[in-house]
């Protein structure tokens, strides 16, 4: 039987049609590896885009978190930490100008400086509803005079703050020196209280601050109280209790100098001093319009506890009356009421850092998370920051170590402009609608014009007699030096 030959004939076609058979199939291979490859690679671009979302998002929600966490004050709240921030060493330091001016013109200073300062911070709330950008008083600096004025009251707004964390280590150093009777060096004493104004301002936000003003405040109204208290019972027991033997004067003395009196003015100025914080403390507000209800409070108590500290504490104790006031209690009931005191002192220095560095902190992290201290490097950089600001206060405390010219001088350079100088302007730029002239206008005009020149003279002729003062000082002997024990 033949065998069927079946295997296939060989010719050039079936090649020719075999060939792109074959090719066909490496090519299949080839598009499945990079295909392979290609998915790969949108799965790790997928991943990517996934991790990056999940950044964004993280970032959201710590931004959302931050903005929930400082909008929580209402003007309850407001009117505490404004309060805080003002009453504290203001109170301290009334008496001793009282002896200088006199009792009525320090009783008519004292109000009459309390009721412009409610006006010049309805002003500056005013700016604030009007403009809700602005954070801090530097902002309302730019509105006034550009990047110039920007940067301008940018610098005064953190040297003051800086003075006034100062002022309240020196204070703090004093009571301790007196509570100890001068145990350790006053420079030390001065360090710890440094360290305990750093600890009080490590909370970012001013509504957490705000919970500790209750203490603050019924630290300052106790330590008054004791002092009034104390210094009543010696003026009864030396026998003044007829009125016409008393040792205060109703008028000025008749040697009185004009730094002595600017020094007086510049301590009463001080006290009146809540404007500085303003637009930050209405920053975390969550009912801007609310802020008047804040301000009249806060300025009526100031006037009332301010007038009647400095007219009783004077004629309690008359011309030798010391600044701060609670020197003037006694050896013992002076203990007591600077040992009261010591929240107050501390709580509303600590204020003030915190102001400063969120000011600071906010302009270095402006477009990032960090601004809202709720990350690890938010933290880092916000403890960075209130322990340069508290080092540098502590310096500035042993550098002019007396109470009333370290007051004065930060009134003179600063308090003028944000209490008086740049309210009126502000009033002038960016409340007053029509011209100054206009019959609507004129009194609001003639009122602000008065207002701002006020303010030029405690700046300039302030400011001079303040450095006069402390040069004579230090050239007399009245302190023994910078960075010195004084006990």
């Amino acid at each position: 039987m033949a065998h069927k030959d079946t295997t296939p004939a060989f010719n050039g076609d079936d090649m020719i049609e075999a060939a792109p058979a074959y090719h066909s199939d490496n090519q299949k291979e080839e598009s499945t590896e990079s295909g392979d490859a290609s998915s790969k690679d949108e799965i790790v671009g997928e991943i990517g885009e996934l991790s990056a979302k999940q950044q964004s998002d993280l970032e959201q929600q710590l931004t959302a978190e931050g903005n929930a966490h400082f909008h929580r004050l209402g003007w309850k709240r407001l009117a505490v930490v404004l309060l805080v921030e003002a009453i504290a060493l203001g109170a301290l330091s009334i008496p001793s100008a009282f002896a200088t001016l006199g009792m009525v013109p320090g009783v008519i200073v004292c109000v009459g400086l309390g009721f412009i300062a409610i006006y010049t911070s309805y002003v500056v709330g005013q700016v604030k509803l009007r403009y809700p950008e602005v954070s801090h008083y530097a902002d309302g600096g730019r509105l006034l005079m550009g990047r110039f004025g920007y940067e301008l009251v940018g610098a005064m707004f953190c040297l003051q703050l800086v003075f006034l964390v100062g002022s309240h280590c020196l204070t703090g150093a004093i009571a301790f020196n007196n509570i100890t009777n001068d145990a350790i060096c006053s420079v030390a004493f001065g360090f710890v209280s440094a360290v305990i104004l750093l600890i009080l301002a490590i909370p970012p936000s001013f509504s957490e601050v705000a919970i500790l003003g209750y203490i603050d405040f019924a630290s300052i109204v106790i330590a008054i109280g004791i002092t009034i208290i104390a210094t009543g019972i010696d003026y009864t027991k030396a026998g003044n209790v007829a009125l016409t033997n008393v040792e205060y004067s109703l008028w000025p003395k008749d040697d009185l100098s004009l730094a002595d009196a600017m020094i007086a003015l510049g301590n009463i100025v001080f006290a009146y001093s809540f404007a500085v914080c303003q637009f930050s403390f209405m920053d975390e507000m969550h009912t801007p319009e609310d802020f008047p209800k804040a301000i009249w409070a806060l300025g009526i108590i100031e006037i009332i506890i301010y007038t009647i500290t400095g007219a009783l504490i004077y004629v309690f104790v008359g011309q030798d009356v010391q600044s701060p006031a609670l020197l003037s209690a006694g050896t013992t009931v002076s203990k007591i009421a600077f040992g009261v005191a010591l929240p107050v002192i501390f709580i509303s220095g600590a204020i003030n850092t915190t102001v400063a560095a969120r000011y600071i902190h906010g302009r270095m992290f402006k477009n990032s998370v960090i601004r809202f201290i709720n990350t690890k490097m938010g933290w880092i950089t916000w403890l960075g920051l209130i322990t340069v600001i508290t080092l540098i206060a502590w310096v500035i405390a042993e550098a002019i170590p007396f109470f009333s010219d370290l007051l004065s001088i930060c009134s003179c350079l600063f308090i003028s402009g944000f209490t008086f100088y740049f309210p009126a302007a502000f009033w002038f730029k960016l409340i007053k609608e029509g011209h100054w002239y206009e019959r609507k206008n004129i009194y609001m005009s003639i009122a602000n014009g008065i207002i701002f020149i006020i303010g030029m003279i405690v700046l300039g002729v302030g400011t001079y007699a303040s450095i006069v003062d402390i040069m004579n000082r230090y050239s007399d002997g009245s302190v023994s030096g910078a960075f010195s024990c004084k006990g």
